[in-house]
């Protein structure tokens, strides 16, 4: 069955429905293009046919390419990816090209007809590109719709015309932050902007309508037209010259040239914009080629794309337990954490009981809420009426009665054994048989927690990652005797909360903090060995990361960092080896640098809280004579910290799915996008590399950096991680 239906009406205005059968939001398939295809053929052939409505049966209109089809474009041409690449693009183009020219005769720009693409909701990727080779898109007015191009945030750029005629469209000025930085728009800034032509409530009479009242000069596109000029100047022009150069700094300055489709997609715009617009669409299919083949996009799109969304739909979820969908939640602790998440549940339709110790506390809770909703209004993005619905949600209070009907109930109070125990038990006195408890904990051992719990297979660790709204992974942990049903249910939460879960089993640290706070230890020794900080920091950027190590640790706070090295080193006792890194981070202490909560920490900050650079003083008390190490050296060590600690989690059955080691390495902390993920990375650099490496790390700065016994065994079997452990 075709994703495509046509219907003509008595003026022989030919409607096409796009709908995928079995999906609830429309994507572009092989298959789906042949089908366009063909019917764009007959339409233009068909003396009947005066016109064409491109429109969709679902409430959106597209979410774009299926990028399965991208991901596997290689394995179908092994001998010439390359080449099977860009035929496939070209082939897109052509199709594309044959809406834009409807027909018409190319000299005389007449004859063509009508092409007009109605957005009932949503157009995403390759359901923005096809409307913008028609010659007239009207979207309906939805505000909750999103119109844009956001293929650079999964690793490649809009590589079916959707660059070329943008930039031709609007000018490279004006279009880069729809390309560059996947920017989205309601239908109304995207009028507002030039993406879109119209706004309706009547889209499908008013395309009729354009179609019956076009000309042929309605017809020709800008830069099919005599004299074109690409708006804002082209590079050769002074002020596109301008726009080029600046647009070039921007790019390397956010990138760091470590995201190739950024580099390729301003390429693509720049070359374009000196040739005729059908060698830019050659140009344009050579530069995204050339990005399809880069394991780094490869690695982005299996990631971000296809892994996070099989997560997000239960891929580690227990397949014979019945929904779990959770209606009513208890929130134990109405501090920023506790109230965070009382606002995600709100967000998602489910009644909140939100409690603490008075009163006082439990309503400021509720007030974070309240503040939070009234942002979102003065942004315009949200309502005085969604407002009340999400403050009627929630009933702050005292009174653990109030949790007698909850199905779900997750602990956010301090990071104190003995406070989540005594919780535990005066919420089980009142809770329901079948109710699921959750314990939100970033450090502390699930089973350790659960001994407090007289239903230990209902009981189950939830870290939500702050601010818990602007999150989006949530990493549950299970101990041996959580069962089933309570995995379930975190997971079904998780998806009704719209963020991304991974599933690790019980150990100190879970998945997530265990490989981030060697990250930060590794940055930290090096301030101890006195390597400049500015290199350390600078190193990890280029690399990728979104914080250097020392930022990173003064956001946390130093005093947490204290925190969780005491107890850690209590608890590891002659094993614990971090005593370099505690040299520095409790000498900050003690001069009461606690971060950027207290405006000095390994940075200055001014009067505003705004970082103003690396402290003097640390510089001044971790001093060392000699050159600074290379910069690739400071890189690995940093790298390595992580990922060696990712490899470890999956050797000891911490980490079940590489999968959700890559996705929660790149949601949790931010571990170089541009890589895929911490085992991804390591497939890039070869498992054979890597233990090299290791063993190099290793002999220069000690056992931390060992290769893992099942890197080792992979290394010498030419094994990859996403081979191996393919799902």
């Amino acid at each position: 069955m075709s994703d495509f239906t046509t219907t003509k009406d008595a003026d022989g205005v030919t409607t096409v429905t796009w709908d995928c059968v079995g999906r609830t939001m429309n994507v572009m398939t092989e298959q789906g293009f042949a089908d366009l295809n063909a019917i764009v053929d007959s339409c233009i052939t068909d003396e009947t046919v005066k016109g064409v409505i491109i429109t969709s049966a679902k409430a959106d209109f597209a979410a774009g390419m299926d990028l399965t089809v991208i991901s596997k474009i290689r394995e179908k041409t092994p001998a010439n990816p390359a080449q099977g690449c860009f035929d496939m693009v070209m082939q897109i183009h052509q199709i594309l090209r044959k809406i834009e020219l409807a027909g018409m005769d190319f000299k005389t720009k007449k004859g063509g007809k009508p092409f007009v693409a109605v957005l009932p909701g949503t157009a995403l990727g390759i359901g923005l590109e096809i409307p913008l080779a028609c010659h007239h898109i009207i979207a309906t007015d939805n505000p909750k719709a999103k119109i844009g191009l956001p293929e650079i945030k999964v690793g490649i750029f809009p590589g079916a015309g959707g660059t070329t005629r943008l930039v031709r469209k609007m000018g490279a000025l004006a279009a880069s932050p729809f390309l560059l930085e996947g920017k989205l728009s309601t239908p109304a800034k995207a009028l507002a902007a030039g993406i879109i032509d119209a706004v309706s409530n009547e889209a499908l009479q008013n395309a009729k309508a354009w179609i019956m009242d076009s000309q042929d000069a309605d017809l020709v596109k800008p830069w099919d037209a005599p004299g074109y000029k690409m708006p804002g100047g082209a590079p050769y022009h002074p002020v596109g010259f301008i726009t080029f150069i600046g647009a070039s700094a921007m790019v390397n300055g956010q990138t760091r040239g470590v995201y190739p489709a950024a580099k390729a997609l301003l390429s693509a715009v720049y070359e374009g914009a000196l040739v005729s617009f059908d060698t830019a669409l050659k140009i344009e299919a050579r530069h995204f080629t050339s990005v399809l083949l880069d394991p780094s996009s490869a690695n982005m799109i299996r990631s971000l794309f296809i892994n996070k969304g099989a997560l997000e739909k239960g891929a580690v979820r227990p397949v014979d337990v019945k929904d779990q969908s959770v209606l009513k939640v208890g929130i134990i602790g109405a501090g920023m954490m506790g109230a965070g998440i009382a606002l995600v549940s709100a967000q998602a339709d489910i009644d909140v009981v939100l409690i603490d110790q008075n009163q006082e506390a439990a309503n400021k809770g509720k007030a974070y809420v309240e503040a939070h909703c009234d942002k979102g209004i003065t942004r315009k993005k949200s309502t005085s009426e969604r407002k009340k619905v999400l403050l009627a949600r929630i009933n702050a209070t005292t009174d653990y009665k109030a949790l007698v009907d909850c199905d779900l109930i997750i602990e956010a109070v301090f990071e104190d054994p003995a406070v989540k125990a005594e919780v535990t038990q005066n919420v089980e006195v009142v809770i329901g048989k079948d109710c699921i408890f959750a314990t939100n904990t970033s450090t502390l051992p699930i089973s350790d927690l659960a001994k407090a719990s007289t239903r230990p297979e209902q009981f189950i660790g939830i870290h939500f990652f702050s601010p818990v709204d602007k999150m989006r992974l949530v990493e549950i942990i299970k101990y041996k005797d959580t069962g089933d049903r309570a995995v379930a249910k975190a997971l079904d939460y998780v998806r009704q909360i719209r963020k991304t879960p991974i599933v690790v089993n019980d150990a100190r640290f879970f998945y997530a903090n265990r490989c981030v706070i060697p990250y930060i230890n590794e940055g930290i020794r090096m301030v101890k060995e006195g390597v400049e900080p500015a290199l350390i920091e600078n190193a990890a950027k280029l690399m990728g990361m979104p914080l250097g190590p020392l930022q990173l640790n003064d956001e946390t706070s130093i005093d947490l960092g204290v925190k969780i090295a005491k107890a850690t080193k209590a608890a590891m006792g002659a094993d614990y080896d971090n005593d370099q890194a505690d040299e520095v981070l409790f000498w900050l202490f003690d001069q009461g640098r606690l971060g950027r909560k207290s405006a000095a920490g390994f940075y200055e900050y001014d009067v505003r809280g705004k970082r103003v650079g690396i402290w003097q003083g640390l510089r001044d008390q971790y001093t060392k004579e000699g050159a600074d190490p290379e910069l690739i050296e400071v890189q690995h060590r940093l790298m390595f910290a992580q990922t060696l600690e990712a490899v470890r989690a999956l050797q000891e059955g911490v980490l079940m799915d590489v999968r959700e080691g890559d996705v929660g390495a790149i949601l949790g902390w931010g571990f170089a996008p541009w890589s895929g993920g911490p085992l991804s990375w390591f497939d890039m650099l070869g498992t054979e590399y890597a233990v090299a490496r290791c063993d190099e790390l290793e002999f220069a700065y000690g056992p931390r950096f060992a290769a893992p016994d099942l890197l080792r065994e992979m290394a010498e079997e030419g094994d990859a991680f996403h081979d191996r452990f393919a799902s």
